[in-house]
């Protein structure tokens, strides 16, 4: 186990998970894990299934099975998302491997108090923070996120891929609701709009809110049912 005593790996398997957060939008949650440093750098173990489902205030990752592990690496000032997909629903578990990502995580639960609200939440990833992190996206959210740095990124997925039965909401879109965003977040992502992102064309042709509201396939995600 790296040369790790068994000692210390007693004490990382008890305290491994040392906050749930959370957010603004409550359904969506940040997950922190202890680091367990020493003279040669620190050792982690940031997933473990028992961990997760085992934990008083992961409740909501009771169930849940990861079937698939995405990574990507982007430059400074690319802009991903917002995506989301049914048939099967995704849920996406995301950290920063290293380098400095701000997530983007939009509502799109017809009915849903939250609707149309999109909120950041900032991940950068350094070898002397005491802790990693993750965030929780479950169905019902378009999820996206933007670049401060050079970064790399994985995430686990609740379903596999199924092309055909994916969609794209821009982030350019105008309708979106930031009104529960930071504003500094906020304001980090319009310099970066401003001053000619790195996004796609799938992403940056992606549908407005309204559209996407209008659209009939919009009735997979309804509140309390995704």
């Amino acid at each position: 186990m790296g040369g790790y005593s068994l000692g210390l790996l007693g004490i990382a398997s008890i305290m491994k998970i040392i906050e749930v957060q959370s957010l603004v939008i409550p359904d969506v949650k940040v997950v922190k894990f202890a680091r367990f440093p020493d003279q040669r750098g620190y050792f982690t173990e940031p997933f473990r299934k028992s961990d997760l489902q085992n934990h008083a205030d992961a409740a909501f990752m009771r169930g849940i099975e990861f079937v698939q592990a995405n990574e990507s690496f982007s430059h400074p000032g690319t802009i991903r998302g917002l995506h989301f997909q049914w048939n099967p629903f995704m849920g996406k578990f995301v950290r920063t491997l290293w380098g400095h990502m701000v997530d983007l995580v939009l509502d799109i639960r017809k009915n849903s108090p939250y609707f149309g609200k999109i909120i950041a939440y900032e991940m950068p990833s350094k070898t002397d923070q005491a802790c990693g992190e993750w965030i929780w996206v479950p169905p019902g959210f378009a999820h996206g996120n933007f670049f401060l740095e050079s970064s790399q990124i994985e995430y686990y997925c609740s379903g596999e891929y199924s092309p055909g039965c994916e969609a794209c909401i821009s982030p350019t879109s105008g309708d979106l609701d930031f009104s529960l965003c930071d504003p500094t977040l906020k304001n980090q992502l319009d310099r970066i709009l401003a001053d000619s992102p790195i996004v796609s064309d799938k992403d940056r042709n992606g549908l407005s809110l309204t559209q996407w509201n209008n659209d009939e396939r919009s009735q997979n995600f309804i509140y309390g049912r995704c």
